[in-house]
């Protein structure tokens, strides 16, 4: 079945998911609706860039179809004018039968054209878009007007279709499907006792501050050692406070890293820590891909009673939850599993649940088989 996949960039190696998607959908048969286009298609596909330079006609027709749009939709992001023209020409040259937008701001775009053409439109909410977006009553407003256009719904936590729900925009035909994780090869190898692993970009929703001076408190002077992977605005004040809170020697930051490398950080990991929390803005997580590859990997997952979290950490069986900002309770948790004997029966219990409930081959499968049910 010949799939569109809408998204707000392309190539971005870190979205594995749209990647997955972009790449093995419907036996890969697809083509891909970008914002932007990066230059890089090491998938081969064939590629709409929808914020490519506009015609003379349609920069004169901008602040009226835009603001139209506005009025009518309580978005200006709509293609008008011949632009319109050259994606619905585009769309049918390609012989689209369906289109999957991966995040609901990206549905925004195309839902309206799709119902035009009489395509089955389906979207994918996966964090801001169904969180922080939710601030803005306009976008509030253009999700109500854009759900009826849809043909179905995907949300990789159950989280993000309630805080929906409580913004009353719902859709009946609406599956929580989470990302997924490769389990074939997110595997546990040896693990390394007292290790932990921290992954994730160094900004506010994550809380590095949180999750280092947790484990100062808790493993300063212990036979214990945190890496943190992943760059940011943080970054520079954590490696400070390292220093200043007495754990420089017990802690390494490595910057970004290739996600191979994530994987292999992962695989000798005992424990993931990840204190996630909401932005001040409203942003928080749906259901973090780097918790689902930790549990593939065997790794016992500290984190927050946080958006999708507990739907994948059960705590005191794959791992352990804390309230958010719950430094204290943080630092509590990593003396509690340093002090444990045995921590075999948690590392187990996180590879069963990856294999049980996050197989990627397994979920893709599943949004196939609610894509070809939707249409039948």
């Amino acid at each position: 079945m010949k799939t569109c996949i809408a998204t707000s960039d392309f190539f971005v190696p870190g979205e594995t998911f749209i990647n997955r998607h972009i790449e093995h959908i419907f036996g890969g048969e697809t083509c891909v609706l970008t914002g932007r286009f990066n230059g890089t298609d090491p998938l081969g596909k064939p590629i709409f860039e929808r914020r490519a330079p506009l015609s003379t006609a349609d920069r004169l027709r901008a602040p009226f179809a835009m603001g139209w749009n506005a009025l009518t939709e309580s978005t200006g992001r709509l293609p008008f004018g011949d632009n319109k023209a050259r994606l619905r020409d585009w769309l049918r040259a390609q012989e689209v039968e369906v289109i999957l937008a991966e995040f609901g701001t990206q549905a925004l775009v195309v839902a309206k054209l799709a119902q035009e053409m009489d395509l089955p439109c389906f979207t994918y909410f996966r964090g801001t878009d169904a969180s922080f977006a939710l601030r803005s009553n306009k976008t509030v407003r253009a999700y109500k007007h854009m759900m009826p256009r849809l043909a179905g719904v995907f949300s990789v936590s159950q989280f993000l279709l309630d805080n929906l729900a409580r913004h009353g925009v719902s859709h009946p035909n609406a599956h929580v499907v989470p990302s997924g994780v490769d389990i074939r090869r997110f595997t546990p190898a040896e693990k390394t006792p007292g290790s932990f692993l921290a992954v994730g970009r160094m900004v506010e929703k994550k809380a590095p501050q949180v999750t280092l001076r947790a484990f100062a408190s808790a493993a300063r002077g212990r036979d214990a050692h945190l890496t943190f992977i992943g760059d940011g605005p943080l970054l520079e004040t954590c490696k400070a406070m390292a220093t200043e809170l007495g754990v420089g020697p017990q802690v390494t930051f490595t910057g970004a890293l290739p996600h191979d490398e994530v994987r292999q950080h992962l695989m000798g990991t005992e424990i993931f820590l990840q204190h996630s929390v909401t932005a001040k803005n409203g942003n928080t997580e749906g259901l973090p891909t780097a918790i689902q590859e930790a549990l593939a990997c065997g790794c016992i997952t500290l984190s927050t009673i946080h958006a999708g979290i507990p739907e994948a950490v059960e705590d005191g069986v794959n791992g352990l939850l804390v309230p958010e900002w719950d430094e204290d309770g943080f630092a509590a948790r990593i003396a509690q599993l340093l002090d444990m004997e045995d921590r075999s029966a948690m590392t187990r219990a996180a590879r069963d649940t990856a294999v049980a409930r996050f197989d990627n081959a397994v979920l893709l499968e599943k949004v196939e088989r609610i894509i070809r049910d939707t249409l039948a």
